[in-house]
């Protein structure tokens, strides 16, 4: 009976050890995806401003006509 008690023991320890370490990653992987979010958004913003420009001289004429 102890025996077993002690098997339990130990696969609960080395349970509660991998949740921690998966909380860990989850939290730093939120962490990078909020950061992405940020840059992602930061790039359409930019892209979006390059396609105005684009669309702007797109619509001159030429300076030879």
């Amino acid at each position: 009976m102890q025996e077993s008690i002690i098997k339990i023991e130990t696969k609960l320890a080395y349970l509660e050890e991998m949740v921690l370490t998966l909380n860990e990653l989850v939290v730093s992987q939120g962490r990078e995806i909020e950061l992405l979010k940020g840059h992602r958004e930061i790039m359409e913003a930019k892209v979006a401003q390059l396609a105005e420009a684009t669309f702007e001289i797109g619509q001159e004429r030429p300076p030879h006509y």
